[in-house]
């Protein structure tokens, strides 16, 4: 585990007290790192197979399940160890992890990867009426949300700044009170701070690390870590699936259109591309 060190006043802001951000969460600075590791059997399904099966879009498999079968893989993630790696990716994050080949092939090693957006299902032909509703409507979110309210999970929040972090916190406390809140990180992809923030998490007694950044930090990010993070899971969710609140503006229906369109091109590209490079 990294060890504590007192780093410059710069870094230091990046751990957020959340106590000054909203009085019924519980402060986490100043606290002594310590390995928070839960020991429990792993649960099996009865089947003993993984249900869904697999799509690859950009170089990337995405398990394609119902929201009913990842949050079985969720809840039995919540009971184990070591930590379970849980990402949501999106057309868009897809297409920034582009240009990191050897990031791709660490991504393959999550445990879970989940479709973000409709746009990827519809890329691989997946027409299942159910599995795109689910989708738009972030089911599994809203669903796994809802479990940690009701059983009063510890989760530890990662942004890229903090009107993000207070827009999230606000969410949270609006919507899943439950939740407790254990802290709140920014991190920077121009002053990374990775051993502070892991010490902050580890520090924290949480169950669950929801990440809100953006790709491909959030994943160079828990690739590095995963090793030496002490939580059950951590939650991908990036940055496009955060503003709950937005989802439904002129600019982000616009953002959402230019973004489908580029994503449309680069898949269409691959295809040119491919059968050339099996002639030679």
């Amino acid at each position: 585990m990294p060890e504590e060190k007192e780093l410059p006043g710069k870094n230091n802001e990046n751990i957020t007290n959340v106590n000054k951000c909203e009085n019924f969460l519980t402060t986490v600075e100043n606290k002594s790192p310590f390995c928070y590791n839960r020991k429990t059997d792993r649960v099996e399904y009865s089947s003993g197979e993984r249900m869904g099966g697999r799509i690859n879009v950009l170089d990337i498999d995405i398990d394609n399940y119902t929201a009913k079968e990842a949050m079985k893989q969720f809840v039995d993630s919540m009971q184990s160890e070591p930590i379970s790696i849980i990402e949501l990716v999106t057309a868009d994050s897809l297409m920034q992890m582009g240009d990191a080949p050897e990031l791709k092939e660490r991504v393959a090693y999550f445990d879970l990867v989940l479709a973000g957006d409709t746009t990827i299902l519809e890329s691989a032909d997946v027409t299942e009426s159910k599995c795109l509703r689910e989708v738009q409507e972030r089911t599994f979110l809203k669903m796994l949300l809802r479990y940690m309210n009701k059983h009063h999970k510890r989760v530890y929040l990662l942004v890229e700044s903090e009107d993000e972090g207070q827009e999230f916190l606000h969410y949270l406390e609006c919507h899943y009170r439950g939740t407790q809140v254990g802290g709140m990180a920014k991190v920077s992809a121009q002053d990374r701070a990775d051993d502070m923030i892991v010490n902050a998490i580890n520090g924290a007694d949480i169950d669950c690390v929801i990440s809100a950044m953006s790709s491909p930090l959030q994943e160079d990010f828990v690739t590095k870590n995963r090793s030496v993070l002490n939580a059950n899971v951590w939650l991908g969710l990036g940055k496009e699936i955060i503003p709950f609140g937005r989802t439904g503006t002129v600019q982000n229906r616009l953002t959402q259109y230019v973004i489908k369109k580029v994503f449309r091109k680069e898949l269409e590209k691959r295809k040119r591309i491919e059968p050339q490079s099996l002639q030679l």
